[in-house]
């Protein structure tokens, strides 16, 4: 069994940063990668970025430039500095967790950018 544990969201100012965290633990081999993803109220759940085991990351383009995605592999966690926060960033973030050919899902974060 696989376990995700986001933390780090919370309310922001537009302009503002915050960085999200996510731990897997459990039955973890053969990670493939770790992303993530957001859903805004009343729309469908996006990418937002992806990391691979080997390295290569990916980015929405509404991100790109502003949010960074990296790994910490000894700790099985995986990290979304998001910088230059914006009104249109308000989302519920989720973590996912590839391994082989089976995906998982956190249970979210709520991310705010307000004034």
């Amino acid at each position: 069994q696989v376990q995700l544990v986001e933390s780090g969201g919370g309310l922001v100012q537009p302009g503002g940063s915050l960085r999200l965290s996510c731990a897997a633990s459990g039955s973890i081999f053969n990670i493939r990668a770790m992303g993530w993803y957001r859903q805004a109220p009343g729309k469908q759940r996006e990418l937002v970025a992806v990391i691979t085991s080997g390295g290569s990351t990916n980015y929405a383009d509404s991100v790109k430039g502003r949010f960074t995605i990296s790994r910490d592999n000894a700790k099985n966690t995986v990290y979304l500095q998001m910088n230059s926060l914006k009104p249109e960033d308000t989302a519920i973030y989720y973590c996912k967790l590839t391994v082989g050919f089976v995906d998982y899902w956190g249970q979210g974060t709520q991310v705010t950018v307000s004034s």
